[in-house]
């Protein structure tokens, strides 16, 4: 028998991330322009050890935005396979996180942005986000806002990143 810590340390690895899928009273978007990289996303990140995908989306929003939000039913779930900045396959969690009205969230405060990391936020129609990110992600946004639409979770295979 092989002791478990011999097995799993020779599993295959694959980051995990989790992020919000937030909108305003139109519909749109809202996605984040980190500083480290070309593209725009959702507000989020991995997950940290111990961590479950929803409670990681929560902690991003209030870390990346200063926003407190409930953090609703799973939306999108999406495997990306190794990029080229990233060498390890992702799993990525899209989590419903409501509207957000006037640009306020719940609590009547603002967006406050993360400085040392993100760079601007915005609200983009699909059209628009397909112009500031790369395929897998539009395929993630169409893909929430139809999750969202229909009430179902969406999975998006490595063939949608590809």
């Amino acid at each position: 028998m092989i002791p478990a810590d011999t097995f799993y340390a020779g599993l295959f690895k694959v980051a995990a991330a989790a992020a919000g899928f937030l909108t305003d009273s139109s519909g749109r978007v809202l996605l984040v322009k980190p500083g480290y990289r070309d593209h725009w996303g959702w507000p989020g990140g991995h997950i940290d050890e111990g961590e479950s995908p929803e409670v990681a989306c929560g902690r991003e929003l209030a870390e990346e935005l200063g926003l407190t939000r409930p953090v609703g039913r799973l939306l999108v779930v999406q495997w990306v396979p190794p990029l080229d900045d990233r060498p390890i396959p992702l799993v990525h969690f899209l989590f419903d996180c409501g509207t957000f009205e006037d640009g306020t969230g719940e609590d009547g405060t603002g967006v406050v942005l993360q400085e040392e990391e993100l760079d601007d936020y915005g609200f983009f129609t699909a059209e628009q986000a397909a112009s500031v990110m790369p395929a897998y992600l539009v395929a993630r946004l169409t893909a929430a806002q139809r999750a969202r639409a229909t009430g179902e979770t969406v999975y998006l295979p490595a063939a949608v990143a590809e």
